[in-house]
């Protein structure tokens, strides 16, 4: 891979990664809830889930995707049931007590925000076969394949993790602002309304779209 293609895959992961969805919203939501430094570890539970992506699209498996209208459709109803659970969880949240401007946060063990995050990324099948679309043009056929997918993998999961820093970090600070139960409940319902939104934009995710 060429430098001047390096650089047009890693403006490409700016703008792919910065596009809300639904891994934002888990970000934002896990920042909400449990500040940056425990929030974070979702956005680490969506970079292994991008990484499988790229491995599933490295491997081939990615064009089963494209073509079979079974897999695709039980990977993306898996996604729909999944985010409308998160929605749920993120609607019945409770609020957290605010003592001496510090937000008592409620604990989230890291394994469980990890793994909430690769669901999300690794339960949406549009996005593999959007990766099979696009990273096979920033290939070169003439150079070894492995090495080009790994330098892939890590600019785009560097870039992501520095998007996903973004969201959290921004969400964790929100939380500092909401001083009353009923603030938090309406934030707590808007993620909510966010999490539903994206299970209802991935219910009309077509493959032949792809």
């Amino acid at each position: 891979m060429s430098i001047e293609t390096w650089v047009a895959f890693f403006v490409a992961c700016w703008v792919i990664s910065l596009s809300p969805g639904a891994g934002a919203i888990a970000s934002m939501s896990s920042g909400l809830n449990y500040g940056f430094a425990r929030g974070y570890w979702t956005a680490w539970g969506l970079q292994i889930g991008l990484l499988v992506q790229i491995a599933v699209v490295a491997a081939g498996v990615g064009a089963l995707l494209a073509t079979s209208s079974l897999a695709f459709n039980l990977i993306k109803w898996f996604g729909v049931a999944y985010l409308l659970y998160l929605a749920w969880r993120q609607w019945h949240a409770a609020p957290v007590a605010m003592v001496q401007d510090v937000a008592v946060r409620p604990l989230g063990q890291p394994l469980a925000l990890v793994f909430r995050g690769f669901l999300v990324n690794v339960s949406n099948p549009k996005a593999v076969v959007f990766m099979l679309a696009v990273l096979p043009q920033f290939l070169d056929l003439s150079q070894p394949l492995l090495k080009q997918y790994a330098v892939m993998a890590f600019t785009m999961v560097s870039v992501d993790l520095v998007v996903m820093a973004g969201y959290t970090g921004l969400a964790a600070r929100v939380l500092r602002l909401l001083r009353s139960p009923a603030q938090q409940r309406l934030m707590n319902r808007t993620f909510a309304g966010l999490f539903a939104a994206a299970a209802g934009l991935l219910t009309l995710v077509r493959r032949s779209n792809a």
